[in-house]
């Protein structure tokens, strides 16, 4: 039984696919060695590439895991879970040397073949031994295998041109791209401008609004005051804790008249 089962399911998990890649990937490269063909060394070589890609991944998911766990168990526990990482990291980089060191000697047997010829048979049944060839086969012979270096000189230069001029292209390409990045980087830096403009413009229409508020505020109680009083002094003119409003004079006393016609004829 999986120890990491008494820890965590999912780390027990984790670690048996970790395990099952590692046995695959020690075959893959056992097969590669028998494996003679350039062709399929290649696609040999690019599914193990593809497992370690998925090795990498499962072991940071580890590693996350890990993290995650490590506040809730003991300082042995942890120790062991790290001790265990570093195990599968030291392994993993065990693979990828050894598929970088394929990948180099995978490269120089293609250069090797980009120069041999477009025929290639064994020695024994194409090539007449040297003491029973006329000096015209010796010569055509030569002419055939200088024509064959010629050729395969060409298309090294074809594969030279091409590589160069994919790399002025990519160049072009990066350096469009990077003057594509300075420009977003310079429109982002005016907008984060813009918008701390606006803020402080957003701020100080909000204290002017605020103060238009106040004085409105204000305007309306002396209106609402003014308007109270002048209803008390019409309600009730004779309230001398009123002062009279100036411009508005209180009523006219009703005059008495000091001849009265009715009492004459009396």
């Amino acid at each position: 039984m999986d120890p990491l089962s008494s820890i965590s399911e999912e780390l027990a998990e984790i670690n048996g696919q970790i395990a099952d890649i590692f046995r695959s990937l020690s075959n893959g490269f056992q097969k590669l060695e028998k494996i003679k063909d350039v062709n399929r060394q290649s696609r040999q070589l690019e599914e193990l590439t593809g497992k370690l890609r998925e090795c990498k991944r499962l072991i940071k998911e580890f590693d996350r895991e890990v993290k995650d766990m490590e506040s809730r168990n003991d300082q042995d526990t942890n120790k062991m879970l790290n001790e265990k990482k570093q195990s599968m990291i030291k392994e993993l980089n065990s693979y990828v040397a050894l598929k970088k060191q394929y990948a180099t000697n995978l490269e120089n047997n293609k250069r090797v073949d980009l120069f041999d010829g477009p025929n290639e048979e064994l020695h024994d049944d194409n090539v007449l031994l040297a003491s029973s060839m006329t000096n015209q086969q010796l010569m055509d012979q030569g002419n055939q295998m200088m024509d064959e270096t010629d050729q395969a000189i060409e298309r090294g230069k074809k594969v030279v041109q091409e590589t160069i001029n994919v790399g002025t292209e990519t160049a072009a390409a990066l350096k469009a791209q990077t003057e594509q990045m300075s420009r977003i980087v310079n429109e982002l830096d005016s907008i984060h401008f813009s918008i701390k403009k606006a803020s402080q413009l957003v701020k100080e229409i909000g204290r002017q609004v605020a103060t238009d508020k106040c004085i409105m505020a204000l305007l309306f109680l002396i209106v609402v005051g003014v308007i109270a009083i002048i209803i008390v002094k019409l309600v009730n003119p004779n309230n001398k804790d009123i002062r009279d409003i100036p411009g508005l004079a209180p009523p006219a006393p009703s005059r008495r008249l000091l001849w009265n016609p009715n009492q004459e004829t009396s």
